[in-house]
C-alpha cells in the first residue's frame, strides 16, 4: 500500500468533486476532511487488493449524505412560529377512547387478538403467533387487517360522534356573547 499522503494527492480531487456535486462549498470541504480523517482511521486493516479510488468515493457520499441528514434534522429558522394546537377537551378524548374500544371489541377475534397483542401489548408478530398457536404470516395479516377494519369504522364513525357532540353542546346565548 502506498502511504496515506500519495492517496491524499491522488484522490483528494476527485473525493472533493464528489462532495461539491452533493453540498455546497463548506459543507463539501468538512465532508472532505472527514472522508479522509476516516479512511486514515480504516487505512491499516484496508485489504490490499482494493480499489482505493472507489473505496474513497464510497466514503465521501456516505460523509456527504451524513451532512444532508444531519441538516435535515436541524431546526429550521422562521418568520412566525404558528400557534400550539388547542387542548382536546376531555370529554371528547373520552369520546375517542370509546370509539375505538367499541371498534376493537367489534373486530374478529382473530384480528383483535392480533392488534391488541402486537399494537398495544407491544409483542412482535412471531410473539402473537406463539401465544395464539397461528401463523406467523397469519398474525401479520390478522393485524393489517384489524388496523384497517380499525381505520374504516373511526373514520366513518368520527361525523357521526362530532355531530352527536354538537347536538349536546348547547349554543352560546346571546347576553354571554357580548360582555
Amino acid at each position: 500500500m502506498p502511504p496515506f499522503d500519495r492517496v491524499v494527492e491522488r484522490h483528494g480531487t476527485t473525493v472533493l468533486r464528489v462532495c461539491r456535486a452533493l453540498l455546497d462549498t463548506a459543507d463539501a470541504d468538512d465532508a472532505w476532511s472527514e472522508t479522509f480523517l476516516a479512511a486514515l482511521v480504516a487505512w491499516p486493516d484496508l485489504p490490499a487488493d482494493v480499489n482505493v479510488e472507489a473505496w474513497l468515493v464510497t466514503v465521501a457520499r456516505r460523509k456527504a449524505l451524513d451532512v444532508l441528514r444531519a441538516r435535515a434534522r436541524r431546526p429550521q429558522p422562521v418568520e412566525l412560529v404558528p400557534e400550539p394546537p388547542a387542548p382536546v377537551p376531555f370529554d371528547e378524548l373520552v369520546a375517542r377512547d370509546d370509539a375505538l374500544l367499541g371498534a376493537v371489541r367489534s373486530l374478529p377475534d382473530g384480528q383483535r387478538d392480533a392488534v391488541v397483542l402486537h399494537h398495544l401489548a407491544g409483542l412482535s408478530h412471531l410473539e402473537v403467533a406463539e401465544l395464539t398457536g397461528r401463523s406467523h404470516a397469519a398474525c401479520r395479516r390478522s393485524a393489517a387487517d384489524g388496523v384497517a377494519a380499525l381505520r374504516r369504522a373511526l373514520s366513518d364513525a368520527a361525523p357521526a360522534a362530532l355531530d352527536a357532540r354538537r347536538a349536546r353542546r348547547p349554543l352560546p346565548s346571546p347576553e354571554g356573547a357580548f360582555r
